[in-house]
């Protein structure tokens, strides 16, 4: 289901975002990757999708890029009302629940779900843990997202922190060898906040010291976190 079309974005947390022209596929994205590239394709025995993955994967980051795709209504209040539902929905038919977790309110989120099968919109939730295995207490809830497709995105492998670390040096303008960036991806905390945080940290002290990023530089930067 993948296709070179799709275009992603990362989870830099403070540090400049990708462009939204930049791309970068592996094997821990591209199932979810093919998910959002396909819709509205999706099967019809599909109801909805649910995006789970550790903190810092870029779930989020590929959510919001379905929600400009589809015009979603975005959701990540879990105290949300099941009172003004409908009118939430007057300009949107596809809903994306981020930050799922046992504290929402499941009678909303049922009522929310209805809702969105009724208009015959899609419906995204992203959690860390795949709400199927979440203890969910109203019945009709577990048995309408126990039938959702579900897909991990997993942690950043190598090929791409190498690649977002590469863009991300290029965008500062800053020529940086491949010893340097293999070294930092085999000893890093593999998230995109990491990525940006180190590239920025490595670009300010290079420039304060009139210096070249080399290796000596790159291993000082890593224990400063140790």
């Amino acid at each position: 289901m993948t296709n070179n079309n799709v275009q992603l974005t990362f989870d830099l947390g403070d540090q400049v975002s990708l462009n939204r022209d930049d791309f970068i596929v592996s094997n821990s994205n591209k199932d979810a990757v093919a998910w959002i590239d396909s819709w509205p394709n999706w099967p019809v025995n599909v109801p909805g999708l649910n995006i789970f993955g550790a903190p810092s994967s870029g779930k989020s980051h590929l959510a919001k890029i379905w929600r400009s795709k589809s015009n979603a209504l975005s959701i990540d209040d879990p105290s949300m009302d099941v009172i003004d539902m409908r009118d939430l929905l007057v300009d949107h038919k596809n809903i994306l629940i981020d930050n799922f977790d046992n504290s929402w309110k499941e009678e909303s989120l049922l009522h929310l779900y209805n809702l969105i099968q009724e208009l015959g919109g899609s419906f995204i939730i992203i959690s860390e843990l795949p709400v199927s295995q979440m203890d969910i207490k109203l019945r009709d809830l577990a048995s309408r997202v126990s039938i959702m497709s579900t897909v991990e995105l997993k942690l950043p492998d190598d090929e791409i922190i190498k690649g977002v670390m590469r863009k991300l040096f290029k965008d500062r303008q800053i020529d940086v060898s491949s010893d340097v960036v293999n070294y930092l991806c085999r000893r890093m905390e593999r998230s995109f906040k990491e990525i940006g945080r180190l590239v920025d940290r490595l670009d300010k002290i290079s420039l304060s010291e009139k210096n070249t990023i080399s290796l000596s530089l790159a291993r000082r930067i890593l224990q400063e976190t140790c």
